[in-house]
């Protein structure tokens, strides 16, 4: 009878601690599960968070706005101006927009970049192609139109008709190769011609002219 009892009290005990940790293991594993839910449910939003999900800032216009005002409106969107490159309009004024990437109207996110060209305060200078006393005036003046600079009346001087010997800037006399800005006009010294055209003169072939000529020269001989 007491070994019965015995083994009835032990086999409760082992059914409770039984009892017991399966209790416990299903607590741990719900705990577990809760806190896997709520760690993917953490990392989603701050992804959308960290990656401002869903959240579009427009570039606006900024084409001929100043920097300064540029700047000032971008930080209040959020964004960041960079200068990327410099151009020349004469008709806007200095340190204006020229271009931006993005463009104006495109979407972007928060902190994002915003490239922009600015209005160099004068125009660039370039270097003077090789034509003082190279070449005629025709090639002068298409050579220097193609690269941008203004050209006034040549100033003639004596020398080969249509050569040109020089170049003058503000009065100054300028180089091969010397740099120049676009705003400044430019002025060809060029030959006027000292003489006719070649063509207008007959040359005669020394041959031509001892077949066609008469020798009225006479030798006389001693009597």
């Amino acid at each position: 009878m007491q070994n019965t009892a015995s083994k009835r009290e032990n086999m409760n005990i082992k059914e409770s601690l039984g009892k017991v940790f399966d209790r416990y293991v299903v607590i741990n594993l719900s705990a577990m599960l809760i806190v896997g839910i709520l760690l993917c449910i953490g990392v989603a939003f701050g992804l959308d968070v960290y990656t401002h999900h869903g959240e579009n800032i427009v570039v606006p216009n900024l084409k001929g706005v100043s920097y300064d005002k540029a700047a000032q409106q971008l930080e209040a969107l959020g964004l960041t101006i960079e200068v990327n490159d410099s151009g020349y309009n004469k008709s806007m004024p200095a340190s204006a927009i020229l271009l931006h990437t993005p463009g104006a109207g495109q979407k972007v996110k928060e902190g994002h970049i915003i490239y922009v060209t600015v209005n160099s305060p004068s125009s660039p200078a370039f270097a003077l192609p090789d034509v003082i006393d190279n070449s005629s005036v025709r090639e002068a003046e298409a050579k220097l139109n193609a690269i941008g600079f203004r050209l006034t009346q040549p100033q003639l001087v004596d020398g080969e008709k249509d050569w040109v010997y020089g170049i003058l800037s503000g009065g100054r006399r300028l180089a091969n190769g010397e740099r120049i800005s676009l705003d400044h006009p430019l002025t060809l010294i060029v030959g006027k011609g000292t003489i006719e055209d070649m063509e207008d003169i007959d040359m005669v072939d020394a041959d031509e002219m001892q077949e066609g000529t008469v020798d009225d020269f006479e030798e006389i001989k001693e009597p």
